[in-house]
């Protein structure tokens, strides 16, 4: 953050460097931290920022969108015990807005006493004929493989037990495509599926007023860590300059990389800090960041970009590999929350919990469409970074 006087509250949350989203106020600097993995804390309220693009969103009342954020925090404490429970019987986990809780995959291998255990601790339990290892197995091939423009991206999908190959629409008599797709269902259990457009970066030429620069090129700060923030590698290389909203210098790209991944961080100093806060836009003060424990696939999500602040939806799959044109991008989530150019970088956070920065997508905010991000935590461990968390 760089401090301003006689601004508006806007103008002061576009400032502080820390993820797309924040709170108004401004933090002191020996605000405590928590470790990166930091479980979320199931009594810590959610703002009514939060709640609001919960409501808007998802279509979700206050209340109905206050107890999915409990069930979801329960469900992600109760996700990596899970797996263990299942042991190599484990087909995948999701988060079941229905029914509020984690349903987790097993194979007809797993005992009754697995089965049992799992139930006792909350979890719903399906069988399913294939494990997550076979699936991941069956999704690294398909990596191996060189992807046409017309195939968006492929990812397992552990509800469906299969994996699912997104091809575009307009393409999908292509001869390239169907050739892929054929190679695609040689290397193990895949269903097709179709989407309107192929996806793209969201970077965005230089507008007045927006969290940060680098040439001609704006994107969206993603989540405070010790010494910077980290954002989207297709936002910058390594050693190029950032300038901040008032055009003056923050740091440079200590580490970037896209394709491939697509992540980087950036160094903070010249009179700019940073905070364990996301940008609430002028709304109000919003939730701070206390951690970084990755929520389920099912489970909501909300983010926020310089350029269409802040929306909702939920996580669709993790591990995708996004097919852009530039190259593909490995390790993705894909959300059903909208996005637009600028918003690149921007921060991904499902309750108090920081999930990932913007990626690309295809679609926009007034006709809706999906959005990928790149996991926070790979990012962290990527570059030894410590989030900033209160």
């Amino acid at each position: 953050m760089r401090r301003r006087t006689g601004l508006t509250h806007a103008a002061v949350a576009a400032a502080l460097l820390i993820g797309s989203w924040t709170a108004a106020g401004t933090l002191p600097a020996s605000a405590q931290e928590a470790p990166a993995s930091a479980a979320a804390d199931a009594s810590a309220p959610a703002s009514p920022a939060l709640l609001d693009a919960m409501r808007r969103d998802l279509g979700l009342t206050r209340a109905e969108a206050e107890d999915r954020l409990a069930a979801e925090r329960r469900a992600t404490a109760l996700a990596p015990t899970a797996r263990k429970t299942a042991g190599s019987a484990y087909g995948g986990a999701w988060f079941d807005a229905q029914s509020g809780r984690l349903t987790v995959a097993v194979t007809p291998d797993a005992g009754a006493t697995t089965v049992r255990t799992l139930r006792e601790s909350g979890a719903a339990v399906r069988t399913v004929e294939h494990t997550e290892q076979q699936l991941d197995t069956a999704k690294s091939r398909l990596d191996r493989l060189d992807a046409p423009a017309g195939v968006a991206s492929w990812a397992v999908d552990p509800a469906a037990n299969t994996v699912v190959v997104n091809v575009v629409e307009d393409a999908r008599t292509d001869n390239d495509v169907r050739a892929f797709v054929h190679k695609a269902r040689a290397a193990g259990p895949v269903t097709v599926r179709t989407v309107a457009d192929a996806p793209s970066t969201f970077a965005a030429g230089t507008v007045g007023g927006d969290p940060y620069y680098t040439g001609n090129v704006r994107c969206s700060i993603g989540f405070s860590v010790h010494g910077g923030f980290v954002t989207a590698g297709h936002c910058g290389g390594v050693g190029q300059q950032v300038r901040g909203w008032d055009g003056s210098y923050i740091g440079n790209f200590q580490g970037s990389s896209f394709p491939g991944n697509d992540y980087a961080w950036v160094n903070v100093g010249s009179g700019w800090w940073t905070v364990p806060v996301v940008l609430g836009w002028g709304t109000v003060p919003d939730q701070l960041v206390r951690g970084s424990a990755e929520a389920p696939v099912g489970a909501s999500i909300c983010r926020s970009g310089s350029t269409t602040r802040w929306h909702c939806g939920r996580v669709l799959a993790k591990n995708e590999t996004v097919n852009y044109a530039q190259g593909a991008v490995h390790q993705m989530t894909k959300t059903s929350v909208c996005a637009e150019g600028g918003d690149s970088g921007g921060s991904f956070i499902s309750g108090d919990q920081a999930q990932g920065v913007t990626s690309g997508g295809w679609g926009n905010c007034s006709s809706g469409g999906e959005t990928w991000f790149q996991p926070v935590n790979e990012i962290l461990n990527r570059y030894g970074l410590t989030l900033h968390t209160a």
